[in-house]
């Protein structure tokens, strides 16, 4: 006899023991108290043995997962049994009797076949058969039957099976930022680990790791335990019951138990979201052929993309190259792709520490990630999944899957980080330091894994991350402010009179006299708030905090920040290529380029003529140079023009190559245009899908130039090229020019003027605008001689 009131208390091997032996005796019961009809005694297989005749646990059952309160999932599977119904009957009324959920069926081998080759659930159950009594070789034809008919209908019945559990996980959210989870079907839930088995049972993907299987694991005994303690099969860890299975489980409190639940969580949908990448490669119909060659595209130094993802060169160097890492990730999220899961283990198994403090092109990598905004969520997630992010930020262990009670917040303490870091990126064109806003994002609430306030504690935290990323001083200090005050302004604008000229003191006395600081908090305010939820940030919110920082901005007036690195250095030695004369042109060529931080230093002296600084422009990105910084300046009729560079694929550039270059371009016998419209179809580069901004300054020019045109827009290769060629090509001079480049975006200033010496109208401002636009978003370049640059 069953104890039904014993079994919650059991534990899983236990319980599932003890229903294997009440069930196989209710078998055995039922098969001999069942008679044989007179027209089939005597025919093969009939009796009262069990010959034909299995009694197989699928589901939990048949995983031996059974929790308590638990559906038994059965299936009497037979072959010439005419007294089936009557056996079924038999067996399955006790099992009512004892008040136990039964879910059962009744199959022939064929029967079961058809059900498993038609319906993915149906199929996901059958693949866990067990036998409990009965005809061992009958179940296991089932099994044998079952598993091929799901590898033969795997293209068909996978695709199914993530659409389904797409929709659920659409529905229920993601087990790992829930407060109360649905254990079983939020995705990221114990249906995964069963999923990721039928994938591996369907020879499309591996099986599960040891970390997944832990992960498993571990989130049976929570609902184990939450079942036991409510005393009912709910799978949702509801916060009334999350203190004591906290308890049982050995875990100081309900926020650990949830944090354990978050990790676990992630592991599992993250190996998931892996698993299923790998299916659908697996079953996109190949063409024809034994060989097929994968095209191998370079992305970066060391980097390159294969099929659609992100892997390592031939010969990269891993255990040299302490940069590596940050490398692969800025290319593969600019390239809106991932990691290769085993270009991910090479960097964890061999990549060094990184040096501290970090070099400068460690650093221009890291807010390359954080400016691809959406895209950067997934690569972190990988780097974080690896045990890669938390050794480049320690700290980040504090905040690591940390719930967050509020019911405002959507995500665990470091998701929501993240993306805060994806909204700041939309905001970067709109702050003088788009690489503050986007660290200042990422580090916000660094401080809630420490005691106490944590804009407090999360201060300090934030400068020795600046310092070690290698940020100047000062920029160090506006880090740690910024942190320190995230809440100042939306806090003041809901909870202070915004028209109170002491409210208006009071932030102006906190934040000090610099207007870029409160430029920087107010795109923090925003991006942390539409990371947090639409509740946190309304549009009546949005409207009180522009307001508020309108009047704090009239009171302090403005100052700015100091220049972002790189700083350019006209004066650094320089290795200076032979300047033959050309013929015609009274002044030659020169370039020069010297070492500094993070890359070379160009110098390119040439006679001015419209369109110089894009003929430079065009050079250096036809030489895989990408122009960081530079600097234009003309003086008695010879313009001089320093850039700072970094070469795209780690080959440092020659001063005989560029000269000539420039040469060739001065002279009209080299088409840049042409030749850097065939680089980019070599070497394709996604851009963000953000517009840019074009803004004029006139009141702030002096000497020749009659405008100042601003342009903020996606970094790509070319395109400070394609800026300058679309001013020259409305018939403008560019006098002087400044370039930066901050995380993913280019900060361009140039001072501009009508060779005639008038003004720049406005007609002939709007047609450079519309020309800039065109330039930021790829379009066609100059045809022809290149006449402008």
């Amino acid at each position: 006899m069953l104890d039904t009131e014993a079994l919650p208390g059991l534990s899983r091997a236990a319980r599932v023991a003890a229903l294997d032996r009440w069930l196989a005796g209710l078998l055995h019961d039922a098969v001999a108290g069942t008679p044989v009809p007179p027209a089939h005694r005597g025919s093969p297989g009939a009796g009262p043995g069990t010959d034909g005749l299995a009694l197989v646990a699928v589901g939990s059952l048949g995983r031996r997962e059974l929790p308590p309160y638990g559906d038994l999932d059965l299936v009497l599977v037979h072959e010439d049994r005419p007294e089936i119904a009557a056996i079924a009957d038999a067996l399955w009324y006790p099992v009512w009797d004892a008040g136990l959920r039964l879910d059962h069926s009744v199959r022939s081998v064929p029967e079961a076949v058809t059900v498993a080759s038609t319906d993915p659930r149906a199929g996901l159950g059958l693949l866990d058969a067990r036998l409990i009594a009965g005809d061992a070789d009958l179940a296991t034809r089932l099994r044998t039957a079952t598993l091929a008919s799901w590898r033969q209908s795997a293209s068909r019945l996978l695709p199914e099976l993530r659409d389904l559990r797409r929709e659920r996980g659409r529905r229920l959210g993601e087990l790992a930022f829930l407060l109360e989870p649905d254990l079983k079907d939020a995705y990221g839930g114990l249906r995964e680990g069963q999923v990721l088995r039928a994938a591996a049972a369907a020879q499309l993907a591996d099986e599960p790791t040891a970390e997944a299987e832990r992960a498993y694991a571990f989130l049976l005994d929570v609902r184990d335990e939450l079942r036991r303690r409510s005393g009912r099969p709910s799978d949702l860890l509801v916060r009334q019951e999350q203190s004591g299975v906290a308890a049982a489980l050995g875990l100081a409190d309900e926020d650990q138990l949830l944090r354990e639940v978050s990790l676990a969580g992630r592991r599992l949908a993250f190996v998931a979201d892996e698993t299923w990448r790998r299916v659908e490669a697996a079953l996109v119909r190949r063409p024809r052929g034994r060989h097929r060659r994968v095209r191998r595209e370079p992305l970066a130094e060391g980097v390159v993309r294969q099929g659609d993802e992100v892997v390592l060169a031939r010969d990269a160097r891993p255990a040299d190259d302490p940069g590596l890492l940050l490398r692969a990730a800025a290319a593969a999220a600019r390239a809106g792709l991932l990691l290769s899961p085993y270009t991910l283990k090479v960097l964890a198994v061999h990549g060094p520490p990184m040096p501290e403090p970090w070099p400068a092109e460690a650093r221009w990598s890291f807010l390359r990630v954080l400016a691809s905004g959406r895209a950067a969520v997934p690569v972190l997630e990988q780097l974080d999944q690896q045990g890669l992010l938390s050794r480049l930020l320690p700290e980040w262990n504090r905040v690591r899957s940390l719930p967050q009670r509020h019911p405002w917040h959507r995500y665990t303490v470091d998701r929501h980080l993240i993306e805060a870091a994806a909204a700041a990126s939309e905001l970067t064109r709109d702050v003088d330091r788009p690489d503050l806003l986007l660290v200042a994002s990422l580090l916000h609430d660094i401080g809630k894994g420490w005691p106490g306030d944590h804009s407090v504690a999360g201060e300090p935290i934030a400068a020795a991350i600046g310092a070690r990323m290698g940020f100047a001083e000062p920029d160090v200090a506006v880090l740690g402010t910024l942190v320190r005050h995230h809440l100042l302004l939306p806090a003041t604008a809901t909870r202070r009179d915004i028209d109170d000229p002491a409210t208006i003191e009071r932030v102006a006395a906190t934040i000090g006299s610099d207007a870029s600081v409160l430029q920087l908090l107010h795109a923090l305010a925003q991006a942390d708030g539409a990371a947090t939820s639409t509740s946190a940030w309304s549009p009546w919110k949005a409207h009180l905090v522009a307001a508020l920082v309108a009047r704090v901005q009239a009171r302090i007036g403005g100052t700015q920040l100091a220049d972002a690195e790189p700083v350019l250095h006209p004066t650094r030695a320089q290795v200076t290529a032979p300047a033959p004369d050309i013929p015609g042109v009274t002044r030659a060529v020169t370039v020069g380029i010297a070492e500094v931080a993070d890359g070379q230093q160009v110098t390119i002296g040439a006679p001015d003529r419209p369109g110089l600084l894009s003929t430079c422009a065009g050079v250096l990105a036809l030489n895989q140079l990408d122009v960081r910084a530079a600097k234009l300046t003309v003086a008695d009729g010879y313009g001089t023009g320093v850039f700072a560079v970094h070469p795209r694929f780690g080959r440092a550039p020659v001063p005989e190559i560029l000269a000539d270059g420039v040469r060739a371009a001065l002279e009209g016998t080299l088409s840049l245009s042409d030749r850097l419209r065939q680089r980019e179809a070599d070497y394709r580069e996604e851009t963000r899908g953000a517009p840019p901004r074009i803004s004029w300054h006139n009141h702030e020019v002096s000497g020749r130039a009659t405008g100042i045109v601003e342009v903020r827009a996606g970094d790509r290769a070319g395109l400070l090229y394609r800026l300058t060629a679309a001013i020259a090509g409305e018939g403008l001079d560019v006098t002087s020019a400044r370039i930066e480049t901050l995380g993913g975006d280019a900060v361009d200033c140039f001072y501009v003027a009508n060779p005639s010496g008038s003004p720049v109208d406005l007609r002939q401002r709007e047609r450079v605008d519309a020309a800039l636009v065109a330039a930021t978003r790829g379009g066609v370049m100059p045809a022809g001689p290149d006449t402008p640059g």
